[in-house]
């Protein structure tokens, strides 16, 4: 059974699968190379489209381990380390396949959150980054994540 909290999750998560991939399918081949950050490493639009992906499928399962009563990450996770595996372990992506794969991951993290009820939406664990948060806010961190990187990287093209 759906709720309005579940509802408006869903709806900013299939917004923004819509918003990225509108912006991403029009990019050039110039375009992809194009630097969003320089620091500490430096990442191109397409490596950012390879962060989503990453951060994409971890948080996915990062929710379904609290979902079910985990804590999430522990305390001393190290996202730059992280980050960095992810790059290198995606490094051979072409953006169009990270475009589909990254579209799959988000269906999946939306067919997986219609399936949650509220008492799950409140369950409390580990983020990477923001720390102890409500499941609730982490599904909507994940639509914010990508958000934030995308209008950064707007300005970059």
């Amino acid at each position: 059974m759906s709720s309005p909290r579940l509802d408006e999750i869903i709806s900013r998560l299939e917004k923004g699968a819509r918003k990225t991939n509108e912006i991403l399918s029009a990019l050039t081949p110039e375009q992809w190379q194009r630097v969003v950050y320089d620091d500490p490493l430096v990442w191109t639009v397409r490596d950012l489209l390879a962060h989503f992906v990453s951060a994409e499928d971890s948080l996915l399962k990062l929710a379904q381990n609290i979902a079910t009563g985990g804590a999430g990450l522990p305390e001393d996770f190290d996202y730059d380390a992280f980050n960095a595996a992810e790059q290198t372990r995606l490094r051979n992506q072409s953006p169009q396949q990270l475009l589909t794969a990254l579209n799959a991951a988000r269906q999946e993290t939306v067919n997986w959150a219609r399936a949650l009820d509220d008492a799950q939406l409140d369950r409390i664990g580990m983020h990477p980054v923001l720390g102890e948060i409500s499941l609730e806010t982490m599904l909507v961190s994940i639509y914010g994540h990508q958000l934030f990187h995308m209008r950064e990287a707007q300005e970059k093209l």
